[in-house]
């Protein structure tokens, strides 16, 4: 791993991360030396258990490292309270989980704009970059329909354009294809490598060599220590 610049989207020194357990502590991850440059598209595999999820969770500030240096965007963010993480993540990133996380009763449209209820963003402004972002993804002819009218496929294309809404630096995918068949995984992959050419930065973790196989770079994962 490259030493951390000052110019990346992601530069994490030494971050380790360890949960306490009464049978006594577990290392998830070791000493982790990462840099991300704006606009890469990194994959990161491994088996169940490796770190995988633990790293995603890290660079989300979802959790926070147990030592170690995490620069997210430039500014050193390791030490942040919760507040200051919160903001974080409205401000600079989006989130694409295995689960499609979509309110059943709400229409799609309504799902994408959600992010932007949240940071009170006018509603004819959500309207909008809802539209935008769902056509980003193949799904503007959709936007009345409620979730239980589409396919995985579709749901997690869905779920994808609610992550972009909020214009994020840097999207990161947790097992993205891991609830679809082989011809929707495919779909979703064209849209994370148009998102990509549109420059920005993506991170996805998973078990299926198809999505690392589309990323411009990848890492693996054992025993909370990475490896190119």
């Amino acid at each position: 791993m490259t030493a951390a610049g000052a110019d990346a989207m992601v530069a994490l020194e030494g971050v380790t991360r360890i949960y306490p357990r009464r049978t006594g502590p577990v290392r998830a991850l070791e000493a982790i030396d990462l840099t991300i440059a704006r606009g890469e598209f990194v994959c990161i595999t491994g088996p169940s258990g490796s770190g995988k999820s633990t790293l995603l969770h890290l660079l989300g500030l979802l959790d926070t490292p147990t030592a170690g240096r995490y620069r997210l965007d430039g500014e050193d963010v390791a030490g942040l309270d919760d507040a200051a993480r919160t903001a974080r993540r409205n401000r600079k990133l989006g989130f694409v989980f295995q689960a499609f996380h979509l309110v059943p009763h709400l229409t799609v449209a309504e799902n994408v704009e959600l992010p932007l209820v949240y940071a009170n963003v006018a509603r004819p402004t959500r309207a909008v970059r809802a539209a935008v972002a769902l056509d980003q993804v193949g799904l503007a002819r959709r936007a009345t329909h409620r979730p239980a009218e589409l396919s995985g496929g579709e749901q997690q294309r869905a779920a994808v354009a609610r992550a972009l809404v909020g214009r994020p630096a840097l999207l990161l995918a947790d097992e993205p294809t891991g609830n679809l068949d082989e011809t929707a995984a495919d779909a979703l992959l064209d849209v994370f490598r148009e998102i990509h050419r549109g420059g920005t930065t993506v991170v996805t973790v998973t078990h299926n060599a198809r999505v690392a196989a589309a990323a411009s770079r990848g890492y693996t994962i054992r025993d909370g220590r990475l490896v190119a």
